[in-house]
């Protein structure tokens, strides 16, 4: 039986005014830059490591204000074998947290509810921590008191060998790793340790090696040679001069320690590799250290639980090694909590382990119940969605909709509207395959907090099964807010040629043709031009249906260089997109 942080409440803590996060095992942090995720790792080094970098900018400022304190809480709880949560905490950790930090709830189950709180002293000009137990684990809001509001309980410290707290940064590189002593590497090697005999043996191997090294060696015999000279200015009792190529000591092993990796039988040291396989190396060298006080913990018998908090672990890595590093990251013992950018990361953790942020007036964290799901509600999200449109986890807003048109004419649309790239804005244009296939994708946006429109076709099935998806996705919003139909009967392709933009289909269709040289086009271009202006409205939403990606981006591009108003469905789709980003009309 192990434990588990099973859910972590910050209030007050930079970006973080007040927010309840669940944990897995292994739980992955996904959203937009300066969300907060960071800020949440921070938190958590708040109440299990290092509080030394607290600063006046990390305490929340509402308004013109500054908060006065920090709160986090986090609810520990007993997990068994199966990972799921077990009634009373083993009698090893019950030993090592006592009862004085131990609560059971209504139904009988044990849990540790530690509250830590930052404030700021103003005699000792500096900030102060205290920890405290609480009496139960409060409700998050309970008849207009939040929990933040509610008694301190008991005060304690919460600091033990047995449950170490590792952030691991951004910023790694196992060339730093192998100079600091205090770094996890430079701790394993400091810690070296042989026997009397196998000391003995290993350092008559190393003279043997450094005599014959010299001695094979014309320059280094003519230097040993040479410096032998110094007896003669020195009033000592030297007994000879001695070069050793190779470290003299047991004791000095690590100091010249050189990691070297092989690629394709040559091996080449790691000052050669990029910064993602050093990267790499210095998060396996944490796994190392991990693993070997686990060990130690097996052989004295006591329990050891270590949290890590990481950093955008991809960093420099390509998209392959990314998945497997999610593997060797989710292998580590212990409670893992990592922040990524990655999609690859991302589609490679369990559904269950995701937590977005997303950042608008306040940060929220969204996070997919899978067990509200049926497993071939979960196949369809992690196939349907996370596998082919990974970038979503990162989106300020997704617009839905059915067909490969919009998906190549919305962001030309978008740019031109908003007067910025789709990329600039987070918004992502997402096609979901037909209008039977939006649920998935709803249900992935809604639980996560990203804020999503769709653009449907309004054939009386699409229309049907649209209205179906967004029932059962359980949203809170009003449909009008957040769906736009395009006119009765029509699909997007039919509503370009009902708003009345045959001229510029028509040019769109031009510019595909193909002439062998200028008198070729100087022959026909007249003809072909009179032959498509007479083409009826049947026979041009005939031709661009049938080749939507050829011809989606071409009529869009004809469009805004025609200088009319966007398509009016479209103008209003994008208003919508304007109210969920707060944005001015004006701007717009």
């Amino acid at each position: 039986m192990s434990i588990l942080i099973k859910t972590i409440r910050i209030a007050g803590f930079r970006g973080l005014e007040n927010i309840e996060i669940a944990l897995e095992q292994t739980t992955i942090l996904t959203g937009m830059n300066n969300t907060g995720k960071t800020s949440f790792l921070k938190a958590l080094q708040l109440a299990l490591g290092n509080r030394q970098f607290v600063t006046q900018d990390d305490f929340f400022i509402p308004g013109n204000s500054v908060s006065e304190k920090i709160i986090i809480d986090l609810l520990i709880v007993p997990i068994n074998d199966d990972g799921k949560r077990g009634e009373d905490f083993s009698e090893d950790w019950e030993i090592l947290f006592t009862i004085d930090r131990i609560r059971n709830d209504d139904t009988g189950n044990s849990f540790v509810p530690l509250r830590t709180i930052i404030t700021f002293d103003a005699i000792k000009n500096s900030y102060k921590t205290q920890q405290f137990i609480l009496q139960n684990w409060p409700e998050l809001k309970q008849d207009d008191v939040n929990w933040f509001d509610i008694d301190n309980g008991n005060k304690t410290s919460f600091y033990f060998d047995e449950v170490p707290f590792f952030y691991i940064e951004a910023q790694r590189d196992i060339l730093e790793d192998i100079k600091l002593r205090n770094s996890y590497l430079g701790k394993m090697l400091s810690k070296i340790k042989y026997s009397k005999e196998a000391i003995k043996e290993i350092e008559a191997q190393i003279e043997s090696l450094n005599e014959e090294a010299v001695s094979s060696s014309d320059i280094l015999s003519n230097i040993k040679t040479t410096l032998k000279e110094l007896d003669t200015a020195m009033d000592t009792r030297s007994e000879g001069i001695e070069i050793t190529p190779f470290t003299k000591k047991i004791r000095d092993l690590n100091k010249g320690l050189t990691i070297y990796y092989t690629d394709q039988k040559e091996p080449f040291p790691m000052e050669y590799h990029g910064m993602g396989t050093r990267s790499w190396s210095s998060l396996l060298t944490l796994k190392s250290f991990i693993s070997l006080r686990s060990i130690n913990a097996q052989k004295d018998q006591s329990v050891f639980f270590p949290i890590l908090a990481i950093e955008e672990p991809e960093a420099h890595l390509h998209p392959n090694a990314q998945k497997k590093l999610y593997g060797q990251m989710d292998a580590i013992a212990g409670q893992k909590i990592i922040s990524t950018h990655s999609p690859y990361i991302a589609a490679a953790a369990k559904l269950g382990q995701i937590r977005n942020f997303y950042k608008d007036e306040t940060v929220t964290c969204g996070k997919i119940e899978i067990d509200s799901l049926t497993n071939e509600e979960i196949r369809k999200i992690n196939r349907q969605v996370i596998n082919t449109r990974g970038e979503i986890f990162f989106s300020k807003v997704i617009v839905f909709f059915e067909g490969d048109t919009e998906e190549q004419a919305l962001p030309i649309f978008a740019q031109k509207y908003f007067n910025k790239t789709p990329v600039e804005m987070g918004l992502d244009f997402v096609g979901v395959g037909g209008h039977k296939s939006y649920l998935p994708f709803l249900r992935f946006a809604e639980n996560l907090h990203i804020p999503w429109v769709i653009l449907s076709d309004a054939e009386p099935d699409a229309v049907r099964w649209v209205d179906k998806h967004f029932k059962n996705c359980q949203t809170p919003k009003n449909k009008n807010d957040v769906v736009v139909f395009l006119d009765t009967g029509n699909d997007f392709e039919g509503q370009l040629v009902s708003d009345g933009f045959t001229d510029e289909i028509k040019q769109a269709i031009a510019s595909f043709d193909v002439y062998k040289n200028e008198q070729h086009r100087d022959a026909k271009e007249q003809e072909r031009l009179k032959e498509i202006s007479e083409f009826s409205k049947e026979k041009l939403y005939k031709i661009i249906t049938e080749d939507k990606t050829k011809y989606g981006p071409a009529i869009a591009e004809q469009i805004i260089q025609s200088n009319k108003d966007l398509p009016p469905k479209v103008i209003d789709l994008f208003s919508k997109i304007a109210a969920i980003l707060k944005m001015q009309e004006a701007e717009a």
